[in-house]
């Protein structure tokens, strides 16, 4: 099991020449997720050779257009390229209406299947569930509507500990599925070998939590509790905190915060105010609170393995 996060656009706002707005690709056991598409998001995906095909599931975070302005140019792509297969699309009420509006008058192609699945709640709610992967909702705190994702890995059926298992002479292979499944096992003494005995610990299942455009928001750290990669926005540095707040935004050290609090694994902070020409200095102030911070930038990888989740591979 492994957690691959590719950084697309990071930055606030409009695109410039070298910075684009927020998009990210999440590839998460075997499952491929695009989360937010600013302009520019299907060019990225080009230049850093995410697979078209295989995103079935795309998550918009709020109604700013620097989160979700390339959607229609991606929508339109698929079609050109006779795609077939479904797309769900998550996001704030809303997002149905603009989205086929768009494609009703520029005549678009896209003649596959699309489900929306609009968000109103202001709870956190399961949103998107296979045998694979778990999503659910991270309210946030902006100035329209907006959601965070959180995605998590659905825990594998346990192993089995044949060592242990081969003590005991009575138990058949016929019960290796009660044992997966973690039941006990009864021998014929009436002995009981607890299901711990007989299997191996699992492993604990990766995370990763995507917290968009918010004013500083403690109460979703238990929702993110214990989160193998996070990924907060960081408007601006911490001299600026009255513009943060006023713009309902995050400070670096802010969202250094949230990741000290929620004990957090790994921070990836983005979402840079254009004002800024050196990005660095927001991983310096992050770091003061939060030791384990990277920058996003685009094209940056992240990489998390379940046998090694205290380290992310860049």
């Amino acid at each position: 099991m492994s957690l691959n996060l590719t950084i697309l656009g990071c930055h606030s706002a409009t695109p410039r020449a070298n910075a684009f707005p927020t998009a990210q690709y999440l590839e998460i056991n075997n499952r491929h997720f695009l989360i937010d598409c600013g302009e520019g998001t299907q060019r990225q995906m080009r230049k850093y050779k995410v697979g078209f095909t295989k995103i079935n599931h795309i998550f918009i975070s709020h109604l700013h257009g620097d989160h979700f302005y390339g959607l229609i140019g991606l929508l339109s792509t698929y079609g050109i390229l006779s795609r077939e297969k479904e797309l769900h699309i998550y996001g704030p009420k809303g997002i149905k209406d603009v989205t086929l509006l768009q494609l009703k008058i520029s005549q678009s192609h896209a003649k596959y299947p699309i489900i929306f699945h609009e968000l109103a709640s202001k709870k956190s709610e399961l949103i998107f569930e296979d045998d694979k992967v778990v999503v659910k909702t991270i309210p946030l705190n902006h100035r329209v509507y907006t959601n965070g994702y959180l995605f998590t890995e659905k825990e594998k059926p346990k192993k089995l500990h044949i060592d242990n298992i081969q003590n005991y002479a009575e138990i058949d292979k016929a019960d290796y599925n009660n044992i997966k499944a973690g039941r006990d096992i009864t021998l014929s003494t009436g002995e009981i070998i607890p299901n711990s005995e007989l299997t191996l610990p699992p492993k604990k299942p990766l995370s990763f939590a995507f917290c968009s455009d918010t004013v500083y928001k403690p109460d979703i750290i238990p929702i993110i509790k214990n989160v193998d990669l996070l990924y907060h926005e960081a408007t601006f540095l911490a001299d600026r905190i009255d513009l943060a707040k006023k713009t309902k935004h995050t400070t670096s050290k802010q969202a250094a915060q949230i990741a000290k609090d929620a004990n957090a694994k790994h921070l990836v902070i983005g979402h840079y105010s254009g004002r800024y020409k050196d990005i660095s200095i927001f991983q310096k102030e992050a770091k003061e609170i939060f030791t384990h911070t990277e920058l996003a930038e685009p094209g940056k990888k992240f990489k998390i393995n379940a046998t090694q989740q205290d380290k992310c591979f860049i």
